[in-house]
């Protein structure tokens, strides 16, 4: 049971259910922040929101817009998606105390720096600790309190037992890992695969292809993740490869649905202004292919994207593109 009060940046789908979550698990007291305060008090009054449709919060959750209020919490909820983390924590930071836990379920590389969620923290916090809360949840199912399982990782086993204590239920299973660089870039890494799997449904090229593309997506994140200093194993487990299922699958998935939004015929800016979550995977693909030139990484999966999403290469000549490569022997470094 959770003895910690909770406090939640970030009153989209995944903060609520993360409050709901800390609730059940026991928390003494869990407050969610929004950044806007119209959306805020429709919250507030309501106790719905229109991303969770028919669920109702928790009557135990309250709502606040103050900041001032995290100097009250030791455990601090980043449910900010990853592009908007730094100018929303630059107003959260002065109200931060110093032993205070920050948990983190942004899943993405920031524009320009490519530096994780945890790291654009750890610029604007200092010496707070930060762990990694990822795996593959569709926030929809854990409103539903369906079961679901989770990755808690930190170099602090402290911070990873805190975090699996104060959100662990009886229908969210939590493990803990170190390999915090492995957990985060699965959950980065995985959105840019999933939009090339809602590609290939937007272009019916059936399941053969769509788990081809899984298998050798997967072989693509952990070489880059590897590179870059996590543990390859991670990418096989929870945050890796079961994440990566559900996002390629599953008809919720955001990522997913805007490749196949653009495989047929959408337009790329047009698709984004019309959607009220925000979809990661596509900032990220550039952010992942600056990183992957500076470590001598070929990323055909990723590159291929890129193309049909910034460059004006039409779907269908893509695909012709990566079953024309030149043959390699299956493994991480088969390219």
């Amino acid at each position: 049971m959770s003895t910690d009060e909770v406090i939640v940046a970030g009153d989209g789908q995944m903060g609520l259910v993360m409050a709901a979550a800390a609730i059940e698990a026991g928390a003494p007291r869990v407050r969610v922040w929004g950044p806007f305060e119209a959306s805020v008090e429709a919250l507030r009054k309501t106790r719905e929101s229109p991303r969770l449709p028919g669920w109702r919060i928790p009557d135990a959750v309250e709502f606040e817009h103050d900041p001032g209020i995290f100097a009250e919490g030791r455990v601090l909820v980043n449910a900010i998606p990853t592009q908007f983390i730094r100018p929303v924590w630059d107003r959260i930071r002065p109200h931060v105390v110093s032993d205070s836990l920050v948990v983190s379920t942004a899943k993405g590389l920031e524009i320009g720096s490519g530096l994780r969620p945890s790291l654009i923290l750890n610029e604007l916090l200092g010496d707070t600790r930060v762990c990694v809360l990822s795996g593959p949840t569709i926030a929809t199912e854990l409103s539903r309190r369906l079961p679901a399982l989770m990755v808690a990782a930190s170099p602090s086993s402290t911070a990873a037992a805190t975090t699996h204590r104060t959100f662990g239920t009886p229908w969210l299973r939590i493990y803990e890992s170190e390999d915090l660089v492995g957990v985060e870039l699965s959950g980065a890494l995985k959105n840019v695969i999933a939009l090339a799997a809602g590609i290939c449904d937007g272009l019916e090229l059936g399941i053969n292809a769509k788990s081809a593309l899984l298998a050798r997506g997967l072989a693509e994140m952990a070489r880059f993740g590897t590179a870059a200093g996590a543990d390859s194993r991670t990418f096989f487990g929870i945050a890796g490869v079961g994440d990566l299922a559900t996002t390629c699958f599953s008809k919720e998935g955001r990522n997913r649905a805007c490749g196949e939004a653009i495989a047929r015929g959408a337009s790329l800016q047009t698709y984004l202004d019309e959607q009220q979550c925000v979809v990661e995977g596509v900032p990220t693909v550039e952010s992942v292919l600056a990183r992957a030139r500076d470590l001598d990484l070929e990323m055909p999966i990723t590159t291929a994207v890129e193309g049909i999403f910034f460059k004006g290469v039409a779907p269908h000549e893509a695909i012709q593109g990566l079953m024309t490569r030149p043959s390699a022997a299956e493994g991480l470094g088969g390219l």
